[in-house]
């Protein structure tokens, strides 16, 4: 594995497609950035797949990206939902490996355990958790930017020898603070 890399994190949408980027230093990680596209101005759901490819592809020329992790669409009870999840995915997917960057997809849950220690955190505690782990000063105009983020970060914590790695299995906040006093200040 590369000693340096940069990943870029997707949480695909169809109204707004988060996104965060990390830096990989050996086992650090460093913050670079993180937004969201907003694509709810079109009406036309072919122009907002033309728009993600775009993004995805704009992003990974302008940071220089490595390699690309996404979250994959849950499964919910609205089908119509779940397709154009997937639809934004696989058009994000298709613009990674249409410039030779390799992609990976993870479960919502396995993100936030990743994360938090606890595969049902909100949204809120993710981001909590990010500016901890990054030590990052703003907080995100958008949850759907830290989410994109997050997806990053899960990749790294999943794809390395990293003493952040958390492979560990928590049963709650009292849980996962007991094992990792060292990242408490």
């Amino acid at each position: 594995m590369k000693k340096e890399r940069i990943i870029l994190g997707i949480d695909p949408g169809t109204n707004i497609m988060g996104y965060g980027v990390i830096h990989v230093k050996g086992n650090t990680m460093h913050f670079v950035a993180m937004g969201v596209v907003h694509l709810s101005k079109l009406k036309d759901p072919m122009l907002k797949l033309k728009k993600i490819f775009d993004e995805t592809g704009r992003l990974i020329k302008i940071h220089n990206i490595d390699e690309v992790a996404l979250e994959a669409p849950f499964y919910g009870k609205n089908v119509q939902s779940m397709l154009k999840l997937g639809r934004a995915q696989g058009v994000a997917i298709a613009a990674s490996l249409a410039l030779d960057v390799p992609a990976s997809e993870y479960a919502p849950k396995r993100i936030k355990q990743a994360i938090t220690g606890s595969g049902s955190a909100s949204k809120e505690q993710v981001a909590a958790m990010l500016k901890s782990i990054l030590k990052i000063e703003k907080n995100a105009s958008y949850l759907d930017a830290s989410d994109g983020l997050a997806v990053a970060v899960c990749h790294y914590f999943q794809n390395s020898n990293s003493s952040l790695k958390t492979d560990k299995n928590y049963s709650g906040w009292k849980s996962f603070i007991a094992q990792n006093k060292n990242r408490l200040k």
